[in-house]
């Protein structure tokens, strides 16, 4: 368990966790900058210094490496270790061959020649090359890097290698303390591969395992709410890379993999939006997607506010003013909004920005909207969970006054600026007017919304039973290739199976909820037998081959009509080499992980020459350019955010509840012993918290759950921060978010929220 801590966030799914520590002997190891509630039940805790995950993971997957612990028949079979690649590949000083004056890589020599050694000794071999370049962190390196004990990596390592072996297997479990870096990517990336090195995806009980941070956010990116893919993680189209159909399906549609098959996806989807106006002839209306020009990502959309090029804005359940990074530099960027509208339950300090400490409001000209939304409880619909599972939720009770479903208020959105463009016409109309959007008049009904996402027969509207049904000829409708199937008989509402039957004994559990896609419970479940057939170990049989056909406890991620010699290159079938990806030569910032220092840090990168990503997104030149030198005596301390079991997110619903403001009431930092005895404070102390962006006071708390780590010979205390307050509610308090830096990952864009650096004045 890595940058989680579920105990508090997420515990329900904690409850499984203690119940395999309490019936089964499973071991939980913990690593965290700070004493976590996980921290307390786990049975090995292992501090680290915030943003020096890489390096913590590498150590790992070194160890595993030169010990012999890795599982060589699967990382052969299942893996593009064997792969040869280009032979003037190069790592060198911490950057990689093909790095060019403009700050990105020219990628060429980091492809594949088309060769492989299955014996893994080819000097330029993928495993090669991860040996080579993982044989620098060993354990006092990665010590002295993370601040982590020496003694206790090493038994952290020693038990996670344990499951690199066939009767053994090993979960690991992430959050936002993994993805919330310049790095993210690649620690998300580290983790992954020392999970195919040890063996452990695709098997039960394995995988890499993301919490999400809310109930329904796998369902939102599944469903296209990203800036930058479609629904079902199709890309967005570019204006200058897919001007046309022609153009996006060439230069999207691998020759190999199940992304084959996109454009029958993208067709199915664009016939549910454009339903009778989508055809051969006109491209199946593809002229009507938006295309990109621009980085929309969180950060440069409110940069484009401070230029007058983002006029207005939607805030639909998000308080960005408390949850974004660099929030004082974001609500300042707010004040050129020309309108406003926040769709929430509360009076959310977004939609109050201009009533902010310091605002004045009568320089403020944008108008604000603010519509009531109902809660969880008061509408119906599907939620997605971090576990894929698609599950329904009835309504409880009707929701207060005049709020309403967020269905209802984007079908009456729809509605309203259709009707705008049919009276006053409008530049290019086409979209909207020949939108398909039938899901009632008088109000829109969410069963058939959740038909339009499963998919249908455009003759007959029957239900598509699976995604292996949708056409790129048209005859087909689909919202959302993944979650086609969730819904495919009309005589039952959708996804409201309840019924935790579970004959397979694994936890699949395939009659509760529906799993995308195809209600697998399992991904690349493929890797859970040998290439022959035979189960890694026969009592978590999850497949077998018995000599004629499979034996099946979980719906296949392989094509379980051919024999066992025939599906095993083919184990992870949506990329196109069949194998996963211990080297990416698709991932902008390298294809394997390499430490980098936060931007903001303490100390010098002990690894090489580059201090920070050299690729990190920084938004030099714009009010978001604030970032604190390396090594700084003015901002001496590492700071990272956590959250609260009392409150959530932002504290938009919880701080506006009494009880919990009650257990939680006001805003604090948290620092050790040894920062308070040497800055003279003790519990209920106020201090100033100050960074390169902002400042605020709060109240201290002195814990023995912080405590200072050696880096390079050094002591390095922390500061935690939680950021749920704000100026809103019945609990008020400093906004954690208005000390965090705007610098992101050069391929999600996610900002560096837990790590960055501060200082800690007594008041």
């Amino acid at each position: 368990m890595i940058g989680a801590n579920p105990a508090s966030n997420h515990p329900i799914a904690f409850r499984w966790i203690t119940k395999g520590r309490e019936q089964k002997g499973s071991k939980l190891i913990v690593a965290d900058p700070w004493f976590t509630q996980s921290a307390a039940m786990a049975d090995l805790y292992v501090p680290l210094r915030p943003g020096t995950d890489t390096a913590f993971l590498n150590g790992i997957m070194n160890y595993a490496i030169q010990n012999n612990l890795f599982h060589r028949e699967y990382v052969v079979a299942y893996t593009n270790a064997s792969y040869i690649v280009h032979p003037d590949f190069k790592i060198e000083d911490g950057l990689f061959s093909g790095f060019l004056e403009s700050g990105k890589y020219d990628t060429s020599t980091w492809q594949y020649t088309g060769e492989k050694d299955p014996t893994l000794q080819h000097p330029n071999c993928v495993f090669q090359i991860l040996k080579r370049h993982l044989s620098r962190y060993d354990i006092k390196t990665v010590s002295e890097i993370t601040g982590a004990p020496a003694d206790v990596y090493e038994e952290v390592c020693k038990l996670y290698c344990s499951t690199g072996k066939p009767d053994r297997v090993g979960n690991a479990i992430y959050c936002m303390g993994l993805t919330q870096h310049t790095h993210g990517t690649q620690n998300v990336r580290a983790l992954a591969m020392l999970q195919l090195l040890l063996g452990n995806v695709g098997l039960p009980g394995g995988g890499v395992n993301a919490e999400r941070g809310e109930s329904n956010v796998q369902g939102a990116c599944d469903i296209g709410v990203l800036f930058h893919v479609l629904p079902g993680y199709n890309p967005v189209p570019s204006a200058k890379a897919h001007p046309t159909w022609a153009a996006y399906r060439e230069k999207t549609t691998p020759s190999t993999g199940y992304w084959v098959n996109r454009p029958k996806f993208l067709v199915s989807m664009l016939k549910a939006w454009y339903g009778e106006h989508a055809t051969g002839e006109n491209d199946f209306c593809y002229d009507f997607l938006p295309k990109t020009a621009a980085d929309h990502s969180h950060v440069s959309t409110f940069q484009d506010m401070t230029k007058g090029v983002v006029k207005g804005m939607f805030a639909w359940g998000q308080n960005p003013v408390v949850g974004g990074p660099s929030a004082v530099q974001a609500r300042e960027a707010m004040k050129n909004l020309e309108w406003l509208v926040c769709v929430d339950l509360f009076e959310t300090e977004t939609a109050a920005f201009w009533k902010a400490p310091g605002a004045d409001p009568a320089k403020i000209a944008t108008e604000v909207f603010l519509l009531p939304a109902a809660c969880s409880y008061e509408k119906e619909g599907s939620i997605t969970n971090s576990g894929r599972w698609i599950q329904w939720r009835w309504q409880a009770v009707e929701p207060p006054g005049e709020a309403r479903s967020d269905l209802w208020i984007a079908d009456r959105l729809f509605k309203a600026i259709r009707k705008e463009y049919q009276e006053n016409g409008g530049v290019f109309p086409d979209p909207i007017l020949k939108m398909k959007w039938d899901y009632g008049e008088a109000e829109c009904d969410v069963v058939k919304v959740a038909l339009e996402i499963n998919g249908y027969e455009v003759a007959t509207g029957a239900p598509v039973q699976s995604f292996t049904k949708l056409a790129d000829d048209g005859s087909t409708a689909c919202g959302d290739w993944l979650y086609s199937g969730y819904y495919n008989d009309v005589h039952n509402p959708p996804c409201k199976r309840r019924d935790n039957v579970d004959p397979s004994g694994l936890a699949c559990f395939h009659r509760w909820a529906f799993s995308w896609p195809a209600n697998r419970r399992i991904l690349y479940n493929r890797c859970s037998v040998d290439p022959s057939g035979r189960p890694w170990h026969p009592e978590r049989a999850l497949f077998r081959w018995n000599g004629t056909g499979w034996v099946k406890n979980d719906v296949p991620d392989f094509n379980a009509k051919l024999p066992p010699v025939e599906t095993a290159d083919k184990a992870f079938i949506m990329l196109p080499e069949g194998q996963a990806r211990l080297f990416a030569p698709g991932v902008k910032d390298g294809p394997v992980p390499e430490h980098y220092e936060p931007v903001e840090s303490p100390v010098g990168n002990r690894m090489s020459g580059q201090q920070h990503n050299p690729l990190a997104v920084l938004w030099k030149g714009s009010i978001f350019d604030k970032y604190a030198p390396a090594e700084s005596a003015d901002f001496p301390y590492v700071a990272t955010t956590f959250r609260l079991p009392e409150h959530y997110q932002t504290g938009g619903v919880t701080r506006n509840q009494p009880y919990l403001v009650e257990l939680a009431p006001e805003m604090f930092v948290m620092i050790s012993k040894t920062l308070a005895e040497k800055l003279g404070l003790k519990s209920g102390d106020w201090v100033r918290v100050a960074t390169a962006r902002s400042e605020f006071k709060a109240k201290v708390a002195v814990s023995s759950l912080v405590r200072p780590l050696t880096v390079q010979g050094r002591k390095i205390e922390m500061v935690c921060i939680p950021w749920h307050w704000g100026f809103q509610g019945l609990a008020t308090g400093a906004i954690g978010n208005d000390l965090t830096p705007a610098a992101g990952d050069p391929n999600t864009r996610i900002p560096e929220y837990k790590a960055f650096l501060c200082n800690v004045h007594k008041v």
